[in-house]
């Protein structure tokens, strides 16, 4: 009993401590105020602790949600979607590989979108239904490829040092703007992009830089289209009145070459057929042109005027093609260097 009531003292000692604060009872004074607030100060700073860690726990957990389920839909479900071609724009994801280089899922879609946006509104085909499907198989075939060329001509640029400034752009649709009727305002050109194509003007400008890359590629490793074509000039340049559609022929059986032999017809003088109907309006009439790079990137063209009248020529040419890259990019693909990383039915 002693001791209950000493401790009942004890307590009643602390709980009601002498309200005067002298230079004696000061420092017990501020302890006791500080330990009230340490009641309150030391199970908030625990509780913030936690409230971080949960945190940190959450975010990386969705983090990893997000990526999970836009991998499932780019790769086993292939979405197609405007969505997630932007999604693909941000975060550089490879669509496949090709000899080493990654093939840009963004270029892919954007190749495969402006051709059903082609499709639907300027050819009205419903890709419901069994055709569309089938058309849009093959769009997505033809725009896997692409992409895979662009990435291979791309590896094959830097290994070469080539490249394509802004100003190889610039002039190129400069070039696409002129017509017979004069020349296209930069504005109403985009615009027709726009709605042929769904193509931003930043979006357009990389598709011709690929288009130009790839070209430039294309002729820099085809020696032999560059030497045959040297090897018909030289023939012309000792007998210019040699029969072109003969010629043609004799080289194509010559060398093994795919070269043709053809005839423009009347064409205006600016007509787009790569700089051709350019050159043959600078000719006299029976003149033979040098060698022509063309500028669609398809090979060499000789020519030789045949007449001009106001603002048309009609010409001939001998076509000498483009064919090594084609061959080693096909060679790449028999030695299984190219992985896709989507499965896109064939035909």
């Amino acid at each position: 009993m002693k001791r209950l009531l000493n401790k009942i003292r004890r307590q009643k000692d602390e709980v009601q401590p002498s309200s005067r604060i002298t230079s004696e009872t000061v420092a017990h004074h501020r302890e006791r105020i500080l330990a009230g607030g340490r009641r309150f100060k030391y199970p908030i700073q625990y509780a913030r602790h936690k409230l971080v860690i949960n945190a940190v726990v959450i975010s990386i957990v969705a983090l990893i949600a997000v990526l999970a389920v836009g991998w499932w839909q780019l790769y086993p479900q292939q979405n197609t979607s405007e969505f997630m071609y932007r999604i693909t724009k941000v975060l550089p994801l490879p669509v496949a590989n090709v000899d080493g280089e990654q093939v840009l899922y963004s270029d892919y879609l954007m190749k495969y979108l402006s051709s059903v946006r082609y499709l639907e509104q300027k050819e009205q085909v419903n890709l419901k239904t069994e055709d569309g499907k089938r058309q849009v198989s093959y769009i997505k075939q033809q725009s896997m490829q692409d992409a895979i060329a662009d990435a291979y001509a791309k590896k094959l640029a830097a290994s070469m040092n080539l490249s394509i400034s802004d100003s190889d752009v610039e002039a190129f649709i400069l070039k696409q703007r002129q017509s017979s009727s004069g020349e296209t305002s930069e504005q109403t050109y985009y615009a027709v992009i726009q709605d042929y194509y769904g193509w931003s003007p930043s979006e357009y400008h990389h598709v011709i830089w690929q288009k130009l890359l790839r070209q430039k590629v294309a002729f820099a490793v085809d020696d032999k289209a560059l030497d045959t074509s040297n090897g018909i000039y030289s023939t012309l340049s000792k007998t210019p009145k040699t029969d072109f559609k003969t010629l043609a022929a004799t080289s194509a059986k010559t060398s093994g070459e795919k070269i043709t032999y053809g005839v423009s017809g009347w064409v205006p003088k600016i007509n787009q057929d790569g700089g051709l109907s350019q050159a043959a309006a600078k000719l006299s009439k029976n003149q033979v042109s040098t060698v022509i790079k063309s500028s669609l990137g398809d090979g060499y063209y000789i020519i030789r005027l045949l007449e001009s009248k106001d603002n048309q020529v009609n010409y001939e040419h001998i076509f000498i093609p483009l064919s090594v890259f084609n061959k080693n990019l096909e060679d790449i693909k028999n030695n299984n260097k190219i992985n896709e990383y989507i499965s896109i039915p064939k035909n």
